[in-house]
C-alpha cells in the first residue's frame, strides 16, 4: 500500500504589523492540525520496522505457534531438528564442531577403573598408540566443559538414572561409571536382569538394562535361530517393570536392527528383513519402519506411565553411532586408522542419516504429545557426527589382550563398533552432563 503524500503550502503574509495578533492566533490553530497530519507520517517507518522484526521478539514457543499452530499440535513432518541445549545462559549447538588436540588427557585409565569390560580396555590389552586419548570435542559455537564428576553426582542426588538398550548403552554407562569413580566409589547392587551401581555419597543409582530392540524380542544366536524376532507393539518388560523408580531414562539402540529379523505386530507377522536368507517367505520391509515403530512404542509407554503416575521424568535418546570397518564386519573388516577425520573429510552415510532422522523425529513427536500435561522432558543426544569423525577410537584388534603377541595371524577379529575406555565416548557423557544442568523449563538446576 502506497502512503499518501501530503503537501502543505502557506501564502506569504502581506498584512501590516497591526495584524500580528491575528497571525498569532492563526499559527496556534494550525499547530494541532499540522501535528495531526505529520505525526502518522513520522511514526510510519517505526511501525513498519516493528512489524518486520516482530518474530524476532517472540519466545521459542510463540514462534512455534506461528509456524505450526498451537504448541500442543505436532508440526507436520519432517519435524524440525533442534538439538541446541543451554550453555552459560546461551543456546549452544554441542553437536557440530571438530576434534582438537588436548594435552590434559582422560580422567581415568584402564588400571584405575575396575568396571571396564575387557573388550573395551584397549590400553591394558596392549594397544601401542595413545594419541587417540588426547583429543577434545570443540563445538563451533561454544566450549564444552570438561566433565565434572562432583557436579554430575550432585545433580543425580536421590535419583535413579537408567541406561536402556544395546551394548553401546553399556559402553557409555561404563564410561560414566569410570569418570564418577574418580571422586566417589560406587557399590554394585544385585538386581535381576540389569546392572545397578549405587553411589552412597549422594544416594544416586545408575543402572544398565540390556534391551537392544527396546521392545520385546529375542536376539539371534549361534545355538538358536539365525534371525531376531521383535514384537514392535510390546515394550520389553525387563525395563518397563522398573520404570516407576526411574528419574532419567537414556535410550540407546539401532545396531541390532540391521541384521536378519522377523517383525510382529498385534501377534501377527508384519514383515521381515533379509528373510530369504533363512528360507522364510515373508514380505521384506527393511528395518527403518520397524525401528521407528519400536522407538514410538517405547516413548508412548513412558508418556502413558507418566500420565498415570504423575511423576516427573527425563528421557534422552542417543542417535546412531556409525561403525568404521574397512571391509565387512563379518569378513575380517578392520579399523586401523589412528587419527580423527578432519572437517569435510568424511560425510554421514545414507543409512546413518536416515536412522538419525527417524530418532529425532520421534523425539519431537513425543515432545508434542507430552506437552499437554508437562512434567516430562524429551531430548536427543546427537552423537552421529562427532562419532563419525573418530575412526581411531575403537578397540580394533585390541578387543582381546595382546592379539599380535604370537605374530600376525591370517584372521584377527576387530571391534569397530564399540569404543575404547577411556576414549571418544567419554565426550558423550560430557554433553550428557550439560543436558542435565537444565530442567524442562530451560532454567539451571539447583546444585544445592
Amino acid at each position: 500500500m502506497e502512503a499518501q503524500k501530503y503537501a502543505f503550502k502557506m501564502k506569504s503574509s502581506t498584512t501590516t504589523t497591526t495584524l500580528k495578533d491575528d497571525s498569532l492566533c492563526l499559527s496556534k490553530n494550525l499547530v494541532p492540525y499540522t501535528l495531526q497530519f505529520l505525526l502518522p507520517i513520522a511514526l510510519l517507518p517505526i511501525v513498519l520496522l516493528c512489524i518486520y522484526f516482530y518474530p524476532l521478539f517472540l519466545t521459542k514457543s510463540q514462534t512455534n505457534e506461528l509456524h505450526y499452530g498451537t504448541i500442543s499440535s505436532p508440526p507436520p513432518p519432517p519435524y524440525p531438528v533442534n538439538n541446541k541445549i543451554k550453555a552459560e545462559n546461551n543456546s549452544c549447538d554441542y553437536f557440530n564442531g571438530k576434534w582438537i588436540h588436548d594435552k590434559s588427557g582422560p580422567l581415568y585409565n584402564g588400571t584405575t577403573c575396575g568396571t571396564i569390560k575387557e573388550g573395551q580396555n584397549c590400553m591394558t590389552n596392549g594397544r601401542p598408540d595413545s594419541n587417540y586419548l588426547y583429543y577434545r570435542w570443540k563445538p563451533n559455537e561454544c566450549n564444552l566443559p570438561r566433565f565434572e564428576p562432583n557436579t554430575f553426582l550432585q545433580l543425580s542426588k536421590n535419583k535413579h538414572i537408567a541406561f536402556i538398550g544395546d551394548s553401546l548403552a553399556r559402553n557409555q554407562f561404563e564410561s560414566l561409571l569410570c569418570m564418577l569413580s574418580t571422586v566417589s566409589k560406587p557399590k554394585p547392587v544385585h538386581h535381576k536382569g540389569s546392572h545397578w551401581w549405587h553411589f552412597a555419597s549422594h544416594n544416586a543409582t545408575l543402572s544398565d538394562y540390556w534391551s537392544p530392540f527396546l521392545v520385546q524380542g529375542d536376539e539371534r544366536s549361534k545355538s538358536g535361530p539365525s534371525f531376531n524376532t521383535m514384537h514392535l507393539d510390546r515394550v520389553n518388560e525387563r525395563w518397563l517393570k522398573d520404570m516407576d523408580g526411574m528419574d532419567l531414562i537414556f535410550l540407546s539402540f539401532g545396531n541390532w536392527f540391521n541384521v536378519p529379523s522377523i517383525y510382529y505386530e498385534n501377534g501377527l507377522v508384519l514383515g521381515c528383513l533379509n528373510c530369504s536368507s533363512f528360507g522364510l517367505n515373508y514380505t521384506d520391509i527393511g528395518f527403518y519402519v520397524p525401528l521407528r515403530k519400536a522407538l514410538r512404542t517405547s516413548l508412548n509407554a513412558i508418556i502413558e506411565r507418566k500420565r498415570a503416575k504423575g511423576k516427573e521424568i527425563s528421557v534422552i535418546v542417543r542417535t546412531f553411532s556409525p561403525t568404521h570397518f574397512d571391509g565387512d564386519w563379518d569378513k575380517a573388516g578392520t579399523c586401523s586408522k589412528t587419527e580423527p577425520y578432519g572437517n569435510g573429510e568424511k560425510k554421514v552415510g545414507e543409512m546413518e542419516s536416515e536412522i538419525r532422522r527417524i530418532q529425532t523425529e520421534e523425539v519431537e513427536s513425543a515432545k508434542a504429545k507430552a506437552n499437554a500435561f508437562g512434567g516430562i522432558r524429551f531430548e536427543v543426544l546427537d552423537v552421529t557426527e562427532l562419532a563419525l569423525l573418530r575412526p581411531d577410537g575403537h578397540p580394533g584388534a585390541y578387543m582381546k589382550p595382546f592379539p599380535f603377541a604370537n605374530g600376525v595371524s591370517e584372521h584377527v577379529q576387530n571391534d569397530c563398533v564399540h569404543w575404547c575406555l577411556p576414549g571418544p565416548i567419554d565426550t558423550w557423557n560430557e554433553i550428557f552432563l550439560e543436558m542435565m544442568k537444565w530442567d524442562w523449563k530451560g532454567q539451571p538446576r539447583s546444585e544445592e
